[in-house]
């Protein structure tokens, strides 16, 4: 058993210093969109931003007031699509609308379409030919100047799409305990500086300019309207056709409250079996590899002996270090990071939970709308 211990102990130490030295550096949240920012274009080029709401009276009104009170110099406006709101998110929206504010009724959810990706295609569609899209959700604030960085990047590095996540709510305690990891979690799978290199491409969906005619070349939005991560397929996409850039900010926020274990819970869940493609080996692997990742370090460390001891111990203290930056962003305590391990296992029970709601037909559940794709 003892050397059995030390092989786990090993394989799990291997992991971590991998995944620390030779992963992109994913952990390190180095890619900010205040960093190596291109100077100023000459000329400003026209956007619109297509903004599909369903069901977000509480948010609305502050979120589209960030996108009209935008500082940019070029030709701006704002395309907001109520996509079949019950709780008057339309008739807020309807009394929005101004002189670079539209507000328009979606259409009802065509076949083959995700409820968000279908609104999307409706605001494109009225958006004309402007030289970009800034596609961002009903939930996230922007700060003023947004706009102009997103342009100035995106022209200054000939870029096909410019993606920024949003900083996410971090108040009540669940969400301090939970949602820095989200974004430590999504890095560690798509870690930025590979996305902005070489690497698989990526997007955040709560804030992304995308170049028009970059995104006709690669077939228009309805070359993804089945994907329910419908971001990070978009950013793939995309850098078929041209560059992208991914990044950390300050300056786009979530103003969705996340108060309490099941709202987070929920966020989890409804793509978490899609990304393993709803396959049942998939899911089982994923289990199997964060127990070793996750779960062997800390257990190690506690109940383990001699050098299995010592192996679990660094590993827990390699996971713990690489959790840190994310802490910082976040204005976290660092004590969280010893905490990773649990906060790990919750993520993975919410990616059984995933895996159930698909089975009973739930799968994607998203304001009152089952969007996975069954098998």
């Amino acid at each position: 058993m003892s050397a059995l211990a030390t092989w786990i102990g090993a394989a799990t130490l291997a992991i971590w210093l991998y995944l620390v030295l030779g992963h992109g550096g994913f952990w390190l949240a180095r890619q900010r969109d205040t960093r190596g920012l291109p100077p100023a274009p000459a000329a400003w080029p026209s956007v619109v931003a297509v903004v599909p709401a369903r069901d977000e009276a509480d948010v609305i009104a502050r979120s589209i007031g960030s996108l009209a009170a935008q500082d940019y110099p070029g030709e701006f406006r704002i395309i907001l699509v109520d996509d079949g709101s019950s709780d008057g998110t339309g008739d807020i929206a309807m009394g929005l609308a101004s002189g670079r504010v539209t507000a328009m009724r979606g259409k009802p959810l065509a076949p083959g379409w995700t409820g968000k990706l279908w609104a999307v295609s409706q605001g494109i569609a009225a958006a004309g030919t402007p030289t970009y899209l800034w596609l961002t959700d009903a939930d996230i604030e922007h700060a003023p100047e947004t706009l102009r960085t997103l342009v100035t990047r995106a022209e200054g590095g000939g870029l096909g799409l410019v993606s920024l996540m949003a900083k996410l709510r971090c108040d009540h305690l669940a969400e301090r305990a939970l949602i820095p990891a989200f974004v430590y979690f999504f890095q560690m799978l798509y870690p930025f500086s590979r996305v902005n290199g070489r690497g698989a491409g990526a997007a955040a969906g709560g804030c992304m300019l995308v170049r028009r005619t970059t995104l006709e070349a690669a077939g228009g939005i309805a070359a993804i309207r089945g994907a329910l991560i419908d971001d990070c397929t978009f950013g793939a996409l995309i850098k078929r056709e041209a560059p992208i850039w991914l990044g950390l900010t300050e300056r786009s926020r979530s103003i969705r409250p996340y108060d309490g274990v099941a709202p987070i819970a929920a966020m989890i869940s409804r793509s978490a079996y899609a990304q393993l493609d709803y396959s049942p080996l998939k899911l089982a692997g994923t289990m199997m590899g964060m127990a070793l990742v996750y779960a062997a370090p800390p257990l190690l460390a506690v109940f383990g002996t001699g050098l299995a001891r010592a192996l679990g111990a660094a590993a827990w203290l390699l996971m713990a270090m690489s959790f840190l930056p994310m802490l910082h962003v976040y204005r976290r305590t660092p004590a969280w990071s010893l905490a990773l391990p649990l906060i790990a296992a919750f993520y993975a029970g919410c990616t059984l939970l995933s895996a159930w709601q698909h089975g009973q037909g739930r799968g994607g559940m998203w304001k009152g709308r089952a969007q996975a794709a069954q098998q």
